[in-house]
């Protein structure tokens, strides 16, 4: 298992994921007008929101795994109790989605700040800075996370729907790395993206451990010494 790593340990005082009303929110809007937003010639929504939503499509794909552990097995094993601990708890869906339209709005506030730069108080412009790097950042912490949990889980899941709790945590896995994307462009100190890579460095190897990569890479090498 990978340990956990919060940006609230660096930074006790940041509440995660905050939210801030928007007057058109993205979770309100079906999805084919999404996605029409997405891929039009328009600032927002962008790459930052577009990350927050598929984190909320992979932990919602890796919850339905967990409400399909219910069989009276399951509940004899205790593997329905650490499912429901993980459909409880465990999986921030509401919060992913809340961070697409915090990256819409902290991404206005930036390009207010580029044009009012000659008359913008250098306190605004460090809080808007700040939270624009904050929300990506938070979101690959959210995703790393939502993975431990996952992985966490995969041994109690119900047998008949692992692969669903892993497409879940590939989903995440992407959501993460993009996310990162949107950090390195808000210049990070270094100590920051070399934290940040480390998650995504124990993400990875979730990833190839739930693949079997890393066995068929021991099955190749084996061959080959015969």
């Amino acid at each position: 298992n990978i340990e956990i790593s919060h940006y609230n340990r660096y930074h006790p005082s940041t509440p995660t994921m905050t939210s801030s009303a928007t007057s058109n929110t993205l979770k309100s809007l079906p999805l084919e007008q999404i996605l029409t937003s997405l891929s039009a010639k328009q600032p927002t929504p962008g790459g930052g929101a577009s990350a927050a939503l598929t984190a909320a499509i992979g932990a919602a794909t890796a919850q339905m795994s967990a409400a399909y552990t219910s069989r009276k097995k399951d509940k004899e094993s205790g593997a329905h109790e650490k499912a429901q601990a993980l459909l409880s708890h465990s999986l921030p869906i509401h919060s992913f989605l809340r961070a697409a339209d915090e990256d819409v709005a902290a991404y206005s506030d930036l390009q207010r700040c580029w044009k009012e730069s000659d008359t913008m108080g250098e306190e605004e412009k460090r809080r808007i800075e700040e939270r624009a790097l904050r929300i990506p950042t938070e979101l690959v912490e959210e995703c790393h996370r939502s993975i431990v949990d996952i992985q966490e889980f995969l041994p109690h899941c119900n047998e008949n729907i692992t692969s669903d709790a892993k497409v879940g945590v590939h989903q995440l896995a992407g959501a993460a790395r993009a996310a990162f994307q949107t950090v390195l462009v808000n210049r990070p100190k270094r100590e920051e993206r070399v934290r940040l890579g480390k998650l995504l460095k124990e993400i990875g190897k979730v990833e190839e451990e739930i693949l079997g990569l890393e066995r068929d890479d021991g099955d190749e090498n084996a061959d080959s010494d015969k």
